[in-house]
């Protein structure tokens, strides 16, 4: 089976709050307002469909100057370790920079940097976060 990458497609709310819940594991049945957010805050989102069902996603969303940061990465478990996800970063990184942004930010949990340093080449930073609700 192949895989179709696209750039900032059109998003089916559904289809990718599906994604979501599947990779993550949620037991959620809400529909996220994918594509409302996407427009209003996004520079970049890249898909990864196989046999037109969505298998991976990453959104890069912008600070309306030279930063960007990664959010929302996500490939299905099952079709993880095939070269999707870097694949979707490698994508959005171009994209990114095509459109002028100078830094791209992720932030990552300790069992994924093998994959964003090795594979895609971020370089680790030390960063914090504060949970807001």
């Amino acid at each position: 089976m192949s895989v179709v990458f696209r750039v900032s497609p059109v998003i089916d709310d559904r289809a990718l709050s599906k994604l979501h819940r599947r990779a993550f594991d949620a037991s959620s049945v809400e529909v996220v307002p994918w594509s409302a957010r996407l427009e209003r805050h996004s520079v970049v989102w890249v898909t990864a469909e196989e046999e037109s069902n969505l298998v991976g996603f990453v959104n890069v969303v912008g600070d309306g100057g030279v930063h960007a940061f990664i959010v929302d990465a996500v490939v299905l478990p099952s079709h993880q370790r095939r070269g999707i996800g870097g694949k979707l970063i490698e994508l959005a990184v171009a994209e990114a920079r095509s459109r002028g942004c100078e830094w791209l930010h992720v932030d990552f949990e300790a069992d994924l940097a093998a994959f964003y340093v090795k594979r895609c080449g971020f370089r680790p930073t030390s960063a914090g976060v504060i949970r807001l609700r």
